[in-house]
């Protein structure tokens, strides 16, 4: 049988088919390999993948219902769905494309479980962001998360109400995986690490929000798809009167400041960085922490990696990937 992997060619989907195939998985990746950021980043992960014993890929949009109701005669057993339209920040920008990513191919991907033959289990990326301001940490996932500060973190909750109902009513065993921060090689250039390093490198100066003063839960890569892998070979089952859909927090259980993880960029690099401090920025939130006991007891998930192991890592890729 086979694994859908959605967002294939992006940083986690990548990652995780990699995973995937070491296991023996037969992997159909998916993804619209849109330019939200450099497709040639994109092009390259996909190329790691290509010719790989069990991996095939479809450039589909998950927004088309139609091609995705395609899918159903594919042999997936299971479904790793990872695809949506990422970053906090852009969602005040083209908010539209969180709405047809985000809900509606959200919606179509449970759409194609409801209707797969002998489908085991869906995961799903959900996000921290659905805590929104909240200043209890860590963040456990019994906390509030009906105060979205961005139309991203209201999309990824909908996701999961969405979830729920559809495990509710046609049995579809789901789990929703609120990812905290994560970086490593292959990563996006939206996201902090890449930012930083690239502008170090360049002598440019780094922008460094609410002067400074913000924690993240920093995950690495290698943690993150371990977790994944763990959880989708342990689907919910249903139980009298409750639906067979599970969220869980996935992250590190270390919420580091944001300048110590600049200091041990600036190590890793050689160089230090000339920062500008600006303002919060809206949609933007203080701190991150999750507190990951639920899915470390039902699946012994260990995140082993410090920031002080993964951001070199990401820099010594960083460096070989730009031919620096």
């Amino acid at each position: 049988m086979t694994v859908l992997v959605t967002g294939a060619a992006g940083f986690i989907g990548m990652s995780v088919a990699h995973a995937l195939l070491a296991k023996g998985e037969t992997v159909l990746g998916i993804d619209n390999m849109n330019s939200y950021y450099e497709p040639a980043l994109k092009d390259a992960r996909l190329a790691t993948l290509d010719g790989k014993p069990g991996f095939t890929f479809r450039k589909l949009d998950i927004a088309d219902s139609a091609a995705i109701m395609e899918l159903k005669d594919a042999g997936i057993d299971r479904i790793v769905h990872l695809a949506a339209q990422a970053g906090v920040r852009y969602s005040l920008i083209n908010p539209h494309a969180y709405v047809q990513s985000n809900l509606m191919g959200h919606l179509n991907i449970m759409e194609l479980a409801r209707n797969l033959d002998g489908l085991k289990h869906m995961v799903y990326a959900s996000s921290s962001s659905v805590y929104g301001g909240n200043t209890k940490v860590p963040f456990s996932v019994d906390d509030r998360t009906d105060t979205p500060v961005s139309l991203y973190a209201a999309t990824k909750r909908s996701d999961e109400l969405m979830s729920h109902s559809y495990s509710h009513l046609y049995g579809i065993s789901m789990t929703g995986l609120r990812f905290f921060t994560v970086y490593g090689p292959w990563g996006r250039p939206d996201m902090a690490a890449w930012i930083f390093t690239e502008k170090i490198l360049k002598g440019e100066t780094i922008p460094v929000f609410n002067n400074g003063d913000m924690k993240r839960d920093f995950t690495y890569i290698d943690d993150i798809v371990a977790g994944i892998c763990a959880v989708l070979e342990g689907p919910p089952s249903a139980e009298a009167g409750k639906a067979p859909h599970r969220v869980y927090n996935i992250g590190n259980n270390r919420s580091e400041p944001l300048m110590r993880m600049v200091e041990v960029l600036q190590a890793a690099i050689g160089v230090e960085a000339k920062i500008d401090f600006q303002p919060m920025q809206p949609g933007d939130v203080k701190e991150t922490y999750a507190d990951i006991d639920a899915i470390a007891r039902d699946f012994g998930y260990r995140p082993t990696t410090p920031i002080d192991v993964g951001i070199p890592k990401f820099v010594s890729w960083y460096r070989t990937y730009r031919g620096l």
